[in-house]
C-alpha cells in the first residue's frame, strides 16, 4: 500500500505474529480509583473481517463511558455535510484545476473517473477535500465499509447498552487542521494520494494483522514513519491533536468509573503517541490481553 493510503486508513480521517513490547491493540492506564482503557481504533473494517480483537471486549465491558475521537452519537451524515459545504469549497472564483495546476488536475481527473465520480463534480472542493474524498471512494470500492469500523460498531453497542459516550474534539478541531493546510500543502497531499491509489491494497493485510495482534512497534514502523517526508501533514493529523486530547484524557483518570478512549492506530504508537505521551507524564501503561 502506498505510504500516505496507509496512514489515512489508520489515523483520520480507516488493522501475526505477537512482539515482546506490543501484545494488544488495547492498553490500560491506571488512575487512583480508576482505570482509562486506550484502543487502536481502524476506522473501515470489511463485513467479513471485522470481528473485532478481544480485548476489546475486556475494556468496553469494564467500561463505564465510551469516548472517541468524535462523538459519533451527536453528529450524522447531514451535520458532516453541511460542515464540509461551509468549510471545504474554493473560493467563488477558483476551480481545482486553478488551485492545483493542469497536470495534477488530469491525473486527479482519471482517478476520479475510475471510481465512477465525474471530475466536474469535483470542482469546488478544496485539494484536501478531494484527497479525502478519493482515498474514501477507493476503499469503498476494495469492500472496505465504516459500518463496520471499530467505532461504529463500538457506538451500536453503547447505544444498545446505554452506555455514556463522549468526544475528545469537535468537527472543527478535527478536519479544521487539514482546512488550514496551506495551498501548496493541500495540493501536495492530493498528489500523494493520487499517486498511490494503485497501491492501496497491497499491504492492507500486513497493516490489518499487526493491528489485530497488537503489534504497535510494527505499527509505529509502517505508520509514524512514513510522515518522514510530510512533517506537516504529520503535525496536523497527529501530534498537534495528540497534544491537545493528553490533558482531557488525564482527566479521566481522576474519576471514580472507567473509560475507554478508542482513537486510530496511528495515534497512540511511534513519536508523539500518546502512549508515549503517557509514559513521559509518569503514568503506568499496560497492554489488556484477552482472557
Amino acid at each position: 500500500m502506498g505510504r500516505l493510503m496507509r496512514c489515512t486508513l489508520a489515523a483520520i480521517c480507516l488493522l501475526c505474529s505477537l512482539r515482546a513490547w506490543g501484545q494488544s491493540p488495547v492498553w490500560a492506564v491506571q488512575g487512583a480509583h480508576n482505570t482509562v482503557y486506550l484502543a487502536e481504533s481502524v476506522h473501515l473494517l470489511k463485513s467479513d473481517q471485522s470481528t473485532l480483537p478481544p480485548a476489546f471486549d475486556r475494556a468496553y465491558g469494564a467500561a463505564h463511558t465510551i469516548v472517541m475521537e468524535l462523538d459519533l452519537s451527536r453528529i450524522d451524515t447531514d451535520t458532516m455535510q453541511a460542515w464540509m459545504l461551509q468549510h471545504g469549497l474554493l473560493p467563488e472564483s477558483t476551480t481545482l484545476r486553478d488551485a492545483v495546476g493542469e497536470q495534477l488536475y488530469q491525473r486527479t481527473a482519471t482517478e476520479a473517473g475510475r471510481l465512477g465520480l465525474p471530475i466536474e463534480a469535483l470542482q469546488r472542493l478544496a485539494p484536501w477535500v478531494v484527497a479525502l474524498t478519493l482515498t474514501d471512494l477507493e476503499y469503498l470500492k476494495l469492500g472496505y465499509d465504516p459500518d463496520q469500523g471499530v467505532e461504529r460498531q463500538i457506538e451500536r453497542r453503547a447505544q444498545h447498552d446505554g452506555k455514556e459516550m463522549g468526544g475528545l474534539e469537535t468537527l472543527d478541531e478535527e478536519l479544521g487542521q487539514l482546512e488550514h493546510l496551506t495551498p501548496s500543502e493541500q495540493s501536495r497531499f492530493l498528489e500523494l494520494t493520487v499517486d498511490e491509489m494503485h497501491d492501496a491494497e497491497s499491504d492492507t493485510d500486513d497493516l490489518l494483522a499487526a493491528w489485530r495482534a497488537g503489534d504497535t512497534r510494527k505499527l509505529a514502523d509502517m505508520l509514524s514513519s512514513e510522515y518522514g517526508t510530510f512533517p506537516e501533514l504529520y503535525r496536523a493529523l497527529v501530534t498537534d491533536r495528540n497534544a491537545r486530547w493528553l490533558p482531557e484524557i488525564e482527566g479521566f483518570l481522576k474519576g471514580d468509573h472507567d473509560y475507554l478512549v478508542i482513537v486510530g492506530a496511528l495515534h497512540l504508537v511511534g513519536p508523539g503517541g500518546l502512549l508515549e505521551l503517557a509514559r513521559r507524564d509518569g503514568l503506568t501503561v499496560t497492554p489488556v490481553l484477552a482472557k
